[in-house]
């Protein structure tokens, strides 16, 4: 194994620990604003983990931006679903 190898392992097992973490928030945290807090952090770092891990892996440079957009896309799409989520169940709506 070389270093490149390690380095993937490395960030993408960090990247799993974080994704058990969020899960483990959302299991055990009581309220929707807590969860939603655990869930959105420990996903959005454990994916950027995961797509750092997997980019020298990568063959060319368009495949290490696909990479990087499918992460900032999450990255959006998670923060603007959270606030929906957010406003919907402090404005007392359908439990979530």
């Amino acid at each position: 194994m070389n270093l490149a190898d390690l380095f993937t392992v490395a960030a993408v097992s960090a990247g799993a620990v974080f994704f058990l973490a969020g899960t483990v928030g959302l299991l055990r945290f009581p309220d929707a604003l807590t969860r939603l807090h655990a869930l959105t952090k420990a996903d959005n770092v454990g994916l950027g983990l995961v797509v750092l891990g997997l980019l020298p892996r990568v063959d060319d440079v368009l495949a290490g931006l696909e990479l990087v957009a499918i992460w900032v896309l999450t990255l959006l799409a998670g923060a603007a679903v959270s606030q929906l989520i957010a406003r919907a169940a402090r404005r007392g709506g359908p439990p979530v």
